[in-house]
């Protein structure tokens, strides 16, 4: 293991934060129970005063074939999960290409598109050095309860690459906004959509500083340039007090505040 510093104001995909020293965990370490694991940083709102936190490094970053299983690593990014199964013709993962980020973050949040969530697809999962079958884990609308950190998932290999699903998801970033942003700030309450209460409650498009509840789907905070963390926790805060109070609907963050 070694310490990388990594500037969030860069690599988070929001562009918010500072330099922070993160540990990077190799294959063979013993992961800390210390620390708070990130991936991508693609759903990360980090704080000034973050957490101790670690990465898996590129030892992580695997894809391969067992007979009838595919062995992913948990950092593996989805867009070369998505590259890999369409070169080789196998059916499930198109979903991914929606999705950014690491495998091991979709697994803990059981990211999803739509109706297609990466549980669907999994056989089972590697969480403290021990494989897990999906079934013995409790898992929902974004959420899993890993109980470790994953560092390999297991995959039954169904062939048949579905390109016109591929398209058709794509399509659906036509109404997500091209400023940087950690994706859905809000999981969808039961029955309704974070997106349209944010926007029934006058806050689509509200500024505060730099950071703006979108103008284009409301559901996701953006990042006009320089934004900080107190301009966006600011707005997280401002749309949970207002829906509870309109809508008797506490919202539940989707995104990780570190």
């Amino acid at each position: 293991m070694f310490f990388k510093t990594i500037n969030f104001a860069k690599y988070s995909s929001i562009k918010v934060g500072q330099p922070v020293e993160v540990l990077m965990i190799e294959k063979g370490d013993i992961i800390p129970e210390n620390r708070y694991l990130i991936g991508g940083a693609n759903n990360l709102l980090v704080s000034p005063t973050p957490p101790p936190l670690m990465m898996l490094s590129k030892d992580f970053a695997t894809i391969e074939r067992e007979e009838d299983m595919l062995i992913i690593g948990a950092a593996m990014p989805s867009g070369r999960i998505v590259t890999y199964t369409k070169k080789h013709n196998i059916s499930g993962f198109e979903f991914c290409t929606k999705l950014p980020g690491t495998l091991g973050g979709m697994l803990a949040m059981n990211a999803g598109v739509k109706n297609y969530e990466v549980f669907n697809i999994l056989h089972s999962v590697e969480v403290n050095g021990k494989w897990i079958l999906k079934e013995d884990i409790e898992y929902g609308y974004r959420f899993a309860k890993l109980n470790g950190i994953a560092t390999a998932a297991k995959f039954k290999i169904i062939e048949g690459f579905d390109q016109n699903l591929l398209d058709e998801l794509l399509s659906l970033r036509s109404n997500q906004p091209l400023e940087p942003s950690a994706g859905s700030v809000f999981k969808n309450p039961k029955g309704d959509y974070a997106g349209r209460l944010i926007e029934a409650a006058g806050l689509k498009g509200l500024k505060k500083g730099n950071m703006q509840w979108s103008d284009i789907h409301a559901n996701f905070l953006v990042n006009l340039g320089g934004g900080t963390f107190e301009e966006a926790k600011y707005l997280i805060d401002l749309a949970k007090e207002k829906i509870l109070k309109k809508f008797n609907i506490l919202l539940k963050e989707e995104i990780k505040l570190l």
